[in-house]
């Protein structure tokens, strides 16, 4: 009884934690051809739970090793810190997600040549999902360490790991589908992807004991987060709302 408790809770985070994941996997197979992107997003997140299994496997085995610091930089006062493999991976995976969301966002402010762009930069279909299987294991590392913090059963873990992965496929869809008919939440999305690299960036900074200019880099708290998201959503809200008003208003004089 307590491991389906357990099994419970560790669904019900994994569903909470893979917000930022699904939201990154629904705008990174657009990248693909219109006809693959279903296909794209099921055999993303199905290679992905399988590496994360993996992933499950060796961290419980070998944890020490992703801790174990690999090497130290101290430049003056200006910046020094002491670098593990999980830093590494984490760091590297908020700046590729923080270019990706610039990017995006440029297109958009370049909005005669969005269209044109498009077409032009369908990505192959294998190309897009071995992306997300790789952002995927960055944000493994969060929720498995906090499913590590509950228990230390693997087939507990390995279970809620997969159900999250059915309730992501199941979901992926809809939340493709929401963004292509409403387009104007493609910005909130992309803005929200930005605060998902910040906070990967500040978190890669606070497990290599980065200091910047004397300051030691603390990481985003889930919080923090959520609260920044909650206020995009609201803003956006308001902001649809007040221009349908003004819409209709217009209409009528």
């Amino acid at each position: 009884m307590e491991h389906i408790f357990t099994l419970f809770m560790l669904v019900l985070l994994q569903a909470v934690l893979g917000f930022d994941n699904l939201l990154y996997i629904a705008l990174e197979a657009r990248r693909a051809p219109e006809n693959e992107q279903a296909k794209v997003r099921t055999w993303g997140i199905g290679l992905a739970v399988i590496l994360r299994i993996a992933l499950l496997f060796i961290l419980l085995k070998a944890i020490g090793y992703f801790q174990d610091p690999l090497f130290h930089i101290a430049w003056g006062h200006w910046v020094e810190g002491t670098f593990n493999l999980h830093s590494l991976i984490v760091l590297a995976g908020g700046v590729f997600i923080l270019n990706t969301a610039l990017k995006e966002i440029f297109h958009m402010i370049t909005f005669e040549q969005t269209e044109l762009k498009e077409m032009k930069e369908k990505a192959a279909a294998a190309k897009v999902i071995t992306w997300i299987v790789l952002m995927n294991l960055v944000f493994s590392f969060d929720s498995i360490g906090s499913a590590m913090a509950l228990t230390k059963v693997f087939w507990v873990m390995a279970t809620a790991i997969v159900i999250g992965g059915i309730l992501m496929i199941a979901l992926a869809g809809s939340v493709a589908n929401f963004l292509q008919k409403n387009r104007m939440y493609e910005v909130m999305g992309l803005f929200i992807l930005l605060v998902v690299g910040i906070m990967l960036i500040s978190e890669g900074g606070h497990l290599a004991h980065l200091v910047l200019w004397g300051a030691k880099i603390t990481p985003m708290t889930k919080a923090t987060f959520y609260f920044v998201i909650g206020i995009l959503i609201l803003s956006d809200i308001v902001q649809s709302r007040y221009q349908k008003k003004l819409l209709a208003k217009k209409n009528k004089g």
